[in-house]
């Protein structure tokens, strides 16, 4: 089968779309599948378009070098109807976050042509519901053929409402390979060592996240935090750990290798992924393969693979997800129990199983089409 897979976002621009795109593409490439993908983002400032080799995937870049390489091109899409035209595609997947114009403009050409056509959110796009649903453009999607489908059942709710009754939406969640995340021995000693991977921006909710930790360290003053990313708001989360005077208990070493934060993770006793609008959670997921406990709120795609109770805690607001954390904290049996399961359990998520889910989306897309 060939795959043409479109996405705004692509390496080296680093991300869950990002990754998971790429990861996906290799994944796929390796089950006999030939893919191309497409993506408005440059290679690196030299080159801001054309083709390129990534890990064996064919990138044909479509990007004008736009200041801090803002992924957008509105000039891209006669350059996409000739590549989907002429591509010779069994199916396009397209790959949609929160603001996805490239990706919108490709569902929309390959309807158009004919082409069976898969759709993936990425994102929760439930703050959008009101604005989008009036529009009409996902359910004429639904209506004209297109496979839809959804990272988690968190981020699938609020499309399902877009596109109308009797319409199928699906869930493909993001794969991980867990051979990479193995646990490492159980930790002994005193010390509770928490830690967070994010991209250190809003929607990602840094900063409250350290102000809920502290409420934390007061009712349990041996904890230890470690916070690794980069982001906007990296300046105002040091400055906030400079004035509650917290570096005997924090550390934030900033972005790391996915090597490196096994190593972390091995070396952790509790994971916490704090945002609410969290689609998925993929290092949340690296860290549950890892062997540890996950806290995170129960609104989050988190919830896709922690059961509260059994392998994490699911919490609702800030204060709840304090108490979760304090309660792990204080509670080494239930922290060791749940970090026992987690080693011996595998998630379901794995890329053998992920494939299998695209494989069965590109087959329904295609049934759809005929059905057209």
């Amino acid at each position: 089968m060939k795959i043409a897979l479109v996405s705004d976002c692509y390496l080296p621009r680093l991300g869950g779309i990002e990754v998971q795109v790429h990861d996906l593409a290799q994944r796929l490439v390796a089950q006999g599948h030939e893919v191309v993908a497409y993506t408005v983002t440059p290679a690196h400032r030299e080159q801001h378009s054309g083709l390129e080799i990534v890990d064996g995937i064919p990138v044909h870049r479509f990007s004008l070098g736009l200041p801090h390489d803002v992924a957008l091109n509105p000039m891209a899409v006669s350059q996409l109807r000739l590549a989907l035209s002429k591509g010779g595609f069994d199916v396009v997947h397209a790959h949609i976050g929160v603001i996805s114009v490239f990706s919108f403009d490709a569902v929309r050409l390959a309807l158009d042509l004919g082409l069976p056509t898969a759709v993936t959110w990425h994102s929760v796009m439930a703050w959008a519901g009101p604005l989008l649903k009036p529009l009409g453009f996902v359910r004429r999607w639904a209506k004209g053929g297109a496979a839809l489908s959804a990272v988690s059942q968190v981020a699938a709710r609020p499309i399902r409402d877009m596109a109308g009754r009797g319409h199928e939406v699906v869930v493909l969640p993001n794969g991980i390979d867990a051979d990479a995340w193995t646990p490492g021995e159980p930790r002994t000693g005193d010390e509770v060592r928490v830690i967070s991977a994010m991209r250190l921006a809003t929607r990602k909710r840094p900063l409250e996240f350290f102000s809920v930790m502290k409420a934390v360290h007061r009712e349990a003053p041996n904890v230890r935090l470690e916070i690794a990313g980069e982001g906007d708001l990296r300046p105002k989360l040091v400055r906030a750990v400079d004035l509650a005077d917290a570096h005997e208990w924090v550390s934030l070493p900033g972005r790391m290798t996915r090597a490196q934060l096994h190593d972390r993770y091995r070396a952790s006793d509790l994971y916490v992924a704090p945002a609410r609008l969290e689609s998925f959670g993929i290092a949340a997921l690296e860290a549950r393969s890892s062997g540890l406990p996950v806290v995170a709120p129960s609104t989050s795609g988190v919830s896709e693979f922690v059961t509260s109770g059994v392998n994490g805690l699911l919490a609702g607001d800030d204060d709840d997800l304090a108490q979760a954390i304090i309660r792990l904290a204080l509670d080494t049996d239930l922290r060791r129990t749940m970090a026992e399961y987690n080693r011996t359990h595998r998630p379901a998520q794995t890329w053998d199983q992920v494939v299998r889910l695209a494989e069965a989306e590109y087959a329904r897309a295609a049934a759809l089409r005929a059905a057209r």
